[in-house]
């Protein structure tokens, strides 16, 4: 399963592809959210609350055909959430009462057909990606070791998935394992540190941060095919050397040049910085 975040109009939808059954499954509540034009996400989910009530007591099927699978919320973590494919949101839109009907049927048509061209030409996502890094003011040498540090990644969970590791979260425990091992932070500390909520770290990393993500996960690699790590516990092993690698290159590297490498510098916009930025409590004068 990948998990990724789609944009229709100014609203996200969370998604996950299953490489399996070649579907996408998107979060039911995002697209209420759209249909009603809803910013509150409690509130549409309470709309949802009440719609599957009803078609259950009408005996629909539609609802027996939706599924939960855990995506980030917004709180950052991993929660349990409803899930439709195309063909059953299709059926569920009929259901709303809606002007944006007819647009978000038009753009999950689209983003299916997107995913055939992109199994079969698979630098069609790429170039995808990096338009979307460009239209955010990204540099080329930036867009270039984002990517570069992607396929290191993809090796990684490529070899951890042929090695007895399934589940999305033993995933983020190991991932979790070699950040804290090289960055001295967790990755909810390390988001937290740059002010990031529901956004992707790696999008908001700086040069060295990527470089030394990037350096980790190839050691653990490494580490792992050189040791043959099987299973959590192995590659739990492996994961603590590959990120104590990049650990003491960072330590050294941050000695000759007096800088951190983990820094709170995000892509956020300036007005979302300030938002953050915690309040100052004036002085009373005596």
């Amino acid at each position: 399963m990948q998990n990724s975040l789609a944009v229709f109009e100014n609203y996200k939808i969370r998604r996950i592809y299953d490489e399996q059954a070649e579907k996408w499954y998107f979060s039911i509540i995002d697209i209420i959210q759209v249909l009603t034009q809803q910013d509150d996400y409690q509130v549409a989910r309470n709309y949802w609350k009440v719609l599957k009530n009803r078609l259950n007591n009408e005996g629909s099927e539609t609802v027996t055909k939706c599924n939960q699978l855990k995506m980030t919320a917004e709180d950052g973590k991993m929660r349990l959430t409803d899930v439709a494919d195309a063909e059953t949101l299709l059926r569920l839109i009929q259901s709303v009462p809606s002007p944006k009907a007819e647009p978000i049927k038009l753009w999950l048509a689209k983003v299916g057909y997107e995913r055939m061209q992109d199994i079969a030409d698979p630098s069609r996502s790429v170039d995808r990606a990096r338009e979307f890094w460009q239209k955010h003011g990204r540099s080329e040498k930036w867009i270039q070791q984002r990517m570069m540090g992607q396929e290191t990644r993809n090796k990684l969970t490529d070899y951890w998935k042929d090695h007895d590791i399934k589940k999305e979260e033993e995933y983020a425990i190991l991932t979790n394992l070699i950040h804290e091992e090289w960055a001295d932070v967790s990755i909810k500390q390390h988001k937290e540190l740059k002010g990031l909520k529901t956004q992707n770290l790696r999008d908001h990393m700086n040069e060295a941060e990527l470089i030394f993500t990037a350096l980790a996960e190839l050691s653990t690699r490494q580490i792992a095919e050189t040791t043959n790590a099987v299973g959590m516990e192995e590659n739990k092993v492996a994961s603590k050397i590959g990120g104590g690698i990049a650990k003491r290159a960072k330590i050294e590297l941050e000695k000759k040049t007096g800088k951190k490498v983990v820094t709170s510098e995000s892509y956020l916009p300036p007005s979302t910085k300030k938002a953050l930025k915690p309040k100052t409590k004036k002085k009373s004068k005596v």
